[in-house]
């Protein structure tokens, strides 16, 4: 029975009678360290996101779309690569369209193109507090705000412009409003979240989607309409998730082929096949242009697919650190909450959250397509909330039943032991740490078991063992999560963006690593791999195979690129610079990664050339990929073509549609070699054999002479070659060379 002064009683657990939920003390009864501690949390976060931002590379290929969405409407609403609308991006263009809004109104660059996606990131920690607060209080979402902000992959991504940091924000959005309208049964809460996964649909497509079974799977059983209503309100939710997902798409194919650019990633064009292939069934299979079944395709990234990839060496220190303890608290959770309810609504939660990390952890662990370690981002909502709310109620439990006593030691040992392998895998980083974090536990756990029944003021001993836990479980982490800003690890910058050490022996793998069929060096490269470069026994269509890069020096050799000192990374970073997509390495390689790297390039020389010869054609010039387009667009500020879009297998250039550009005179240069026109399938082959042979029989070679060159050769290489199997040839077409 509630009592007139305390409308939130902690009754006690008995075996007779369903547990209590969770102590909540109201709105106006928040704890004093409450908000304080909230806003610490967001400052040290916003901290982690933006320290070192403009000395950080973002991805090129990202920053390209943004620019040419700042120069034409039309490719910002498509989100296309270049602004002469030839070729989109591989995704939906949501995302570039926030970034590009911003750079619109405050200007090109990287903390204009950053600002949204950092304010969303800070968003985010603060829908998964309010989420997990309105259920199980102060102290979980305290708990869930500072996971999650220190979440080391999390780190890694919301320091970048890639469209994961605003897919997990509006996933978070969707699922906090689901549980509200669990929690009070109205639909307007419902068809919000409908929409806000329709919008994470029209940012990563069916990745958006994870997560939607569990949330209208929980409302179906525990929302308080009766079942009739229940089910209306769902299909009027799925009318909403259909129209907020599917309108680009629809106004996209409403646009006749001819009028808009070629959609990248397709094999056809279109934003269905983009859909359902590369973006949508092929990131699971493999095909369609993510690599092989069987790992092949996400293996040199993330290893090879199965069920403990999350805990491998390469993903494990990005995500894995809480996920036993999240496991744990989930499962001990729904126990203590068995008989309770249909309509409980802390049940529902873990039953959502679970859910939710649950489908995530399934569908990256046994992708066979590409599988990006910083995808994994999105588990990161679902392990705060469940650390922090199934937390709370193991440390009630374990206080007020003895049959309880050992879950939350046990789990927090566990949580000890894999944050010890994890950092021994770190070999010669940080190497107190891993000792610290287990004494550290071992103490509290101790405390705990000392204090667990402790009264007056022993309490606080108690509430300081539970702290001890907390900095613990979270220490290594943080020691990941600051190596980023800090510059002490993370690696890869925009391409595929990481944290802490590097350990793995994948993509940007450690000591003696390399991708499938590649090198065995050390460092950020490994001999690993990027779509548009190929290795040894295969691999991407359309380049070299990588060589070593040392940390620190050597002259490695970028995958697909030629050596350049350092090993700088793929998208042009390398040390000073502050423009998106790449920096100035001060010897005359020009903002944005220019100068090959990625599957050739120009040099500054002949992209000054080109822009004094583009004799008012459309685009300055024609290149093998998004990846040499992209830095190129990013460099000189006009539109370049892309002919083989992302992996080198798209269509979006035929002999036909060259041949109509050049008679038009909207484009007078290509660029053979330096990454080659080899392509893939579909856009390779045939295709680019008939492309290439025409260019090189019609067009006219244009010599390094011509353009200030000091090489003496008679033809235009790539200012990254140093051997002759990266050498580029950029050829003039007029439209008297057409048949």
């Amino acid at each position: 029975m509630t009592s007139a002064t305390d409308p939130h009683p902690q009754p006690t657990v008995t075996a007779d009678a369903p547990p209590p939920a969770p102590h909540r003390a109201p709105p106006d009864r928040a704890p004093r360290w409450s908000l304080p501690a909230l806003i610490a949390i967001l400052i040290l976060a916003a901290v982690l996101y933006s320290w070192n931002l403009s000395g950080s590379g973002l991805n090129s290929f990202y920053s390209a779309a943004v620019l040419s969405g700042t120069q034409s409407w039309k490719a910002w609403f498509f989100g296309s690569l270049d602004a002469g609308n030839f070729i989109t991006v591989d995704k939906p263009p949501f995302a570039l369209m926030v970034m590009g809004l911003s750079c619109r109104v405050f200007g090109y660059g990287t903390w204009q193109m950053m600002l949204p996606m950092i304010l969303l990131a800070l968003a985010t920690i603060w829908i998964v507090h309010a989420s997990v607060k309105r259920v199980w209080g102060h102290g979980a979402a305290t708990v869930a705000a500072l996971v999650l902000a220190l979440t080391p992959i999390t780190v890694a991504i919301n320091r970048d412009n890639n469209p994961d940091t605003l897919l997990v924000f509006l996933m978070a959005g969707g699922a906090a409003l689901a549980l509200r309208a669990v929690h009070n049964g109205r639909l307007l809460p419902l068809v919000g979240s409908a929409v806000c996964f329709g919008l994470a649909f029209n940012t990563k497509m069916l990745q958006g989607y994870i997560a939607l079974p569990a949330v209208f799977a929980v409302y179906l059983y525990a929302a308080k309409p009766g079942l009739v209503k229940r089910i209306v309100n769902l299909l009027i939710a799925g009318v909403a998730l259909a129209v907020s997902s599917f309108w680009w798409a629809a106004a996209v194919s409403l646009v006749p082929a001819d009028d808009r650019p070629y959609i990248g990633g397709s094999t056809d064009g279109t934003a269905w096949d983009l859909i359902m292939g590369y973006n949508g069934l092929g990131r699971i299979l493999g095909g369609e242009g993510n690599g092989g079944g069987g790992g092949g395709g996400g293996g040199g990234f993330s290893g090879t697919a199965g069920i403990g990839r999350l805990f491998n060496d390469i993903l494990g220190g990005q995500i894995s650190w809480l996920i036993p303890f999240a496991a744990i608290a989930c499962a001990g959770g729904l126990l203590l909450r068995g008989r309770a309810p249909r309509t409980d609504p802390t049940r529902a939660a873990l039953l959502l959250w679970g859910g939710w990390t649950a489908l995530h952890y399934l569908t990256f662990a046994m992708a066979e397509g590409t599988m990006h370690p910083y995808y994994t981002t999105a588990l990161a909502p679902g392990i705060a909330a469940l650390c922090g709310g199934g937390g709370v109620m193991l440390l009630r439990a374990f206080r007020t039943d003895r049959r309880w006593a050992w879950v939350l030691p046990a789990g927090l040992a566990v949580t000890a032991v894999w944050a010890v392998v994890l950092l021994r895998r770190a070999s010669g980083w940080n190497t107190w740490l891993w000792p610290a974090v287990a004494v550290v536990m071992a103490l509290a756990i101790v405390g705990l078991l000392v204090f667990r029944s402790a009264t007056g003021l022993r309490v606080r001993l108690l509430a300081a063992s539970v702290t001890a836990a907390v900095v613990a479980a979270v220490a290594g982490p943080a020691a990941y999560a600051w190596s980023v800003p800090s510059g002490s690890g993370g690696g890869m910058g925009g391409t595929n963006p990481t944290a802490g050490p590097s350990t793995g022996s994948g993509f940007g793998g450690g000591p003696g690593g390399g991708a499938p069929g590649g090198g065995g060096g050390r460092g950020d490269f490994g001999g690993g791999q990027l779509p548009g470069g190929t290795q040894q026994g295969g691999g991407f269509p359309g380049g070299q195979q990588g060589g070593q890069a040392t940390p620190g020096g050597g002259n490695g050799e970028a995958p697909g690129g030629a050596g350049q000192p350092g090993g700088t990374p793929p998208n042009g970073n390398a040390t000073g610079g502050t423009a998106p997509g790449g920096t100035d390495t001060g010897n005359g390689t020009r903002p944005g990664g220019f100068g090959g790297g990625m599957g050739g390039g120009a040099s500054s020389e002949l992209t000054a050339y080109l822009k004094k010869h583009q004799d008012g054609a459309k685009w300055l010039l024609a290149v093998s990929s998004s990846q040499s387009a992209a830095q190129l667009i990013v460099s000189s500020g006009e539109p370049v073509i892309s002919m083989w879009g992302w992996s080198g297998s798209d269509k979006a250039m035929t002999l036909a549609r060259l041949k109509e550009l050049v008679k038009k005179g909207e484009l007078h240069y290509v660029q053979i070699g330096g990454g080659g026109m080899g392509g893939g399938p579909g856009g390779g082959g045939d295709v680019s054999t008939e492309v290439t042979e025409w260019v090189q029989k019609n067009g006219t070679a244009v010599k390094e002479s011509e353009y200030g060159s000091t090489t003496g050769s008679d033809t235009a290489q790539s200012s990254s070659s140093s051997s002759g199997s990266n050498q580029s040839t950029v050829y003039r077409l007029d439209p008297s060379d057409v048949d």
